[in-house]
């Protein structure tokens, strides 16, 4: 290699890394408010299903209640007509009262059933009311946890992008005249996948063939792209040194 290809390879690994740690670093700051928006809508989720449980053991409630109701008047009717029963004038009426006397009993019973599984159920909702308020809290406090964490990392993370795009200005600048509008051209349709290293004979991108023709006149400081995937490539750290130790000997 020449001393201005390696120059020039040189400038095209560092460019390649910034562009990689810049797109890297606006992701992470594009990744915060992401997850703190994820996180608003899972606490908005939980809050709703707790909502919705509690609404639905609020009506279990209610139901329970007038069951409840419903079966002291109807011990109180069963015991009315009991008394009834003990004061008939007839058998015709005594019969009559035996049979009212019947029904109601028999309809009480499933009414105490249905009171006692209205109440079991009322218990598995309070169960599950506690659960999903421990998921409605933990959701806030994980919201809470993520929102200081992008609040702390924001301007770090803002920081080194902006001395990360001096030192882009400054090592773009370096660039030979003939690769800066090939560069601007591939970064302003590719971004921080523009460029990639030639590894033996093969794009570091695709990892496709690259003809012996093109790493020739990429080691004669020439820009080159690769054929099947468009790329800039440039001849990776350690081809310069073997380069370098075969001039040597």
């Amino acid at each position: 290699m020449t001393t201005e290809t390696n120059i020039t390879a040189a400038a095209l690994r560092r460019l390649h890394r910034i562009h990689r740690q810049l797109a890297d670093l606006r992701e992470r700051l594009g990744r915060g408010p992401r997850l703190a928006r994820a996180h608003e809508a899972n606490l908005k989720q939980a809050e709703e299903h707790l909502a919705k449980i509690r609404d639905q053991a609020h009506r279990c409630r209610m139901s329970a209640d007038r069951k409840q109701v419903d079966l002291k008047a109807s011990e109180a009717a069963i015991d009315k007509r009991r008394r009834q029963l003990n004061e008939a004038k007839d058998n015709r009426e005594y019969q009559v009262l035996r049979e009212d006397i019947a029904a109601a009993v028999a309809a009480k019973d499933v009414l105490e059933v249905e009171v006692l599984e209205a109440l079991e159920k009322l218990d598995e909702y309070q169960k599950t009311i506690a659960q999903a308020e421990a998921a409605v809290t933990k959701t806030r406090q994980d919201g809470e946890r993520i929102r200081r964490e992008v609040l702390e990392q924001e301007p770090l993370i803002r920081g080194d992008i902006q001395r990360l795009e001096a030192e882009l200005r400054e090592c773009e600048a370096s660039l030979p005249n003939e690769f800066r509008e090939p560069y601007n051209r591939v970064i302003r349709a590719r971004g921080e996948d523009a460029l990639a290293p030639v590894r033996g004979e093969f794009c570091g991108g695709c990892n496709q063939h690259i003809p012996l023709n093109l790493v020739n006149a990429l080691l004669l400081a020439r820009p080159i792209f690769c054929k099947a995937c468009g790329r800039l490539l440039y001849m990776p750290e350690e081809a310069g040194s073997r380069q370098q130790a075969a001039g040597s000997e």
